[in-house]
């Protein structure tokens, strides 16, 4: 039954149970102690709790898909994975679902898988653990369309000892949780902790927002959009790459969202794009008037995201 459905659907399926197995691994490595820390630059850390969720999605959704192009965030690793690391089973929920239609034939050349495998390593390291996803974003013909975020520390601080994991897929929708809609009323904004300057700052006055909350994380920010905690997530810089917007882009889209950059342009996620979002994040939650309020931001501050 389940190896007839289609492929993207088995792939979404399969991506769940991985990012799950991947939650368990970063669980383990921080209740050891040594999170192996490597600096690879300017606010830019990594993790043996990265590598190794890595090395765990790619080995699963590989030895199930080979003919797969899959991007992760760390990049290449040919150490062997340890067998118990490697998961082949579909998510049950996932794979009894109806796929749509337009999706139902996609072949393995038309997606790219992209990879976050710990989304907000500065906070995992800094102890802010409700702040770190796991993101595993499936693109067709360079559009995001299903994405999962698996939280590893879900609501850990009350015993929750699994996590909790949300996927979606655009035409079918969403599952893991219940999406809420924003408060009327207001403008709540949400935006980067800890890779603010001028240049973003500038663009969250300029929406005249009513709060702003920032937090770590492409993953955690989008949550916070389709759990009605946030109208929008604001971000004009440079700094976002490909594998940090693609599982939340489509679970946002699933939900009615949208995600462009800072111009109004939706990004490509083909194989063979550049892997920075040079143009910024701008994402909204349903109903909202996305291009209302881009038209509200300085042309200076787009200038500069070009």
């Amino acid at each position: 039954m389940a190896q007839s459905a289609p492929l993207i659907l088995r792939l979404l399926a399969s991506s769940v149970t991985a990012a799950n197995r991947a939650g368990k691994i970063i669980r383990d490595i921080m209740a050891r102690g040594d999170l192996g820390i490597v600096d690879k630059g300017i606010n830019d850390l990594q993790t043996e709790a990265d590598r190794s969720a890595q090395r765990c999605i790619v080995a699963s959704l590989s030895q199930q898909y080979p003919d797969l192009t899959i991007i992760g965030e760390e990049g290449a690793n040919n150490s062997e994975v340890p067998s118990d690391w490697i998961v082949t089973d579909y998510d049950k929920v996932v794979i009894s679902k109806q796929c749509p239609p337009e999706y139902s034939t996609v072949t393995s050349e038309d997606i790219v898988v992209w990879v976050d495998p710990l989304d907000g390593t500065s906070e995992y390291t800094q102890g802010l653990l409700e702040h770190v996803t796991v993101l595993v974003g499936l693109s067709v013909k360079g559009k995001a369309i299903a994405g999962v975020i698996h939280q590893p520390y879900y609501n850990y601080k009350s015993g929750n000892s699994i996590g909790r994991t949300i996927w979606g897929l655009v035409g079918m929708g969403v599952g893991g949780f219940d999406p809420q809609g924003a408060p009327p009323g207001k403008l709540i904004l949400t935006t980067t902790r800890s890779h603010s300057d001028g240049t973003v700052q500038k663009a969250l006055e300029a929406l005249n927002p009513d709060e702003i909350i920032k937090v770590g994380g492409a993953g955690h920010k989008v949550l916070l959009l389709i759990e009605g905690k946030a109208h929008a997530y604001v971000f004009a810089s440079k700094g976002c790459k490909k594998w940090d917007t693609c599982a939340p882009e489509a679970v946002l889209v699933a939900t009615g969202g949208k995600l462009t950059d800072m111009h109004g342009n939706a990004y490509n996620y083909g194989k063979d794009v550049q892997h920075p979002n040079t143009g910024g994040v701008f994402a909204t939650v349903s109903g909202l008037d996305h291009e209302g309020l881009l038209a509200k931001i300085p042309q200076e501050v787009k200038d500069k995201l070009k």
